[in-house]
C-alpha cells in the first residue's frame, strides 16, 4: 500500500526544528512529509494532504485591511501557501494548519483576523510559551458537538500552548469555531463538509507528547491514506 505525501510548508530559511517536529508525526502514522519551502512550486500536485506550519503573521493586504502593528511579514511565504492552500481545498485534500496556517486558511476562505490581542486579554497571559499553560475550550453548542475536534479529544477542556500575536476574527465561508480561550479567543476552526479540514491556533507538534495532540495528525494521514486508496 502506497503511503500517502503529506506536504509540510515553512519559509525559505528558519523553523527547522517545528517543519521536523511535524515531519516525525507524519513518519510515526505512515505518511511521507514532503518539505515545501517557497521556491519549491515546481513540485507541483505531488502531495495527498497538507500540513501550513506556524510562523511570520499573515500580510493584512491578503484580506483587505490596512496594517496596524509593526509589520512581521514573509511575501513569498504567503505566496506559496496561499497557492498550497488553494489547491488542497479545490482537490479536497486533507489540510492541518497550525497557528499562522489557521490564520491563512480562514483568510483563503474569505475570513479576517485580529493583528494584535494584547488588548483583547482579560483572562489569561499574553506570555508565549511551548507548554502547556493555556486552555482550550472545545465548543459546546449543537452544532460543534460534533465536532471532529471533540471526536479527537474526547473533553470539553484540554490544555495548549501559545506562540501568537494575531488570530482569527471573522470565521470564513463553510468554517465553524470548535475551539476558544478563556478570554474568547479563537483556537480552533474546521470545515465539517470536509473529511480532513482544520485549523488550530496552537502548536500541537511542540507538544507531541500528548496523546490528544498526537491525535490531530493521525487523523491527517488516515485521512489521505483512505482518500489515496480510493483512488487506486
Amino acid at each position: 500500500m502506497a503511503r500517502p505525501v503529506i506536504a509540510i510548508t515553512g519559509p525559505t530559511r528558519g523553523a527547522f526544528g517545528p517543519r521536523m517536529l511535524v515531519a516525525l508525526a507524519i513518519r510515526l502514522y505512515g505518511g511521507r512529509p514532503l518539505q515545501l519551502r517557497p521556491g519549491d512550486q515546481a513540485r507541483g500536485d505531488k502531495y495527498d494532504g497538507v500540513v501550513v506550519t506556524g510562523g511570520h503573521d499573515v500580510e493584512p493586504v491578503l484580506y483587505a485591511a490596512e496594517p496596524e502593528v509593526e509589520p512581521n511579514y514573509d511575501t513569498e511565504r504567503d505566496t506559496l501557501e496561499t497557492a498550497v492552500i488553494d489547491d488542497a481545498l479545490a482537490r479536497g485534500l486533507p489540510l492541518l494548519g497550525i497557528c499562522r496556517g489557521a490564520q491563512l486558511l480562514n483568510v483563503r476562505r474569505g475570513g479576517t483576523l485580529y493583528q494584535e490581542l494584547r488588548s483583547r486579554r482579560q483572562r489569561t497571559s499574553n506570555r508565549w510559551t511551548v507548554f502547556p499553560l493555556k486552555t482550550l475550550c472545545i465548543a459546546d453548542a449543537p452544532e460543534t458537538r460534533n465536532s471532529l475536534l471533540a471526536t479527537l479529544f474526547g473533553t470539553e477542556r484540554s490544555r495548549i500552548n501559545s506562540l501568537h500575536n494575531q488570530a482569527i476574527d471573522r470565521v470564513g465561508d463553510g468554517l465553524i469555531i470548535t475551539g476558544r480561550d478563556q478570554d474568547g479567543i479563537v483556537q480552533a476552526i474546521e470545515d465539517p463538509s470536509q473529511d480532513f479540514l482544520v485549523g488550530v491556533q496552537w502548536h500541537p507538534e511542540f507538544l507531541f507528547y500528548l496523546k490528544k495532540q498526537r491525535a490531530l495528525f493521525r487523523e491527517l494521514v488516515s485521512c489521505a491514506q483512505r482518500q489515496v486508496t480510493d483512488a487506486q
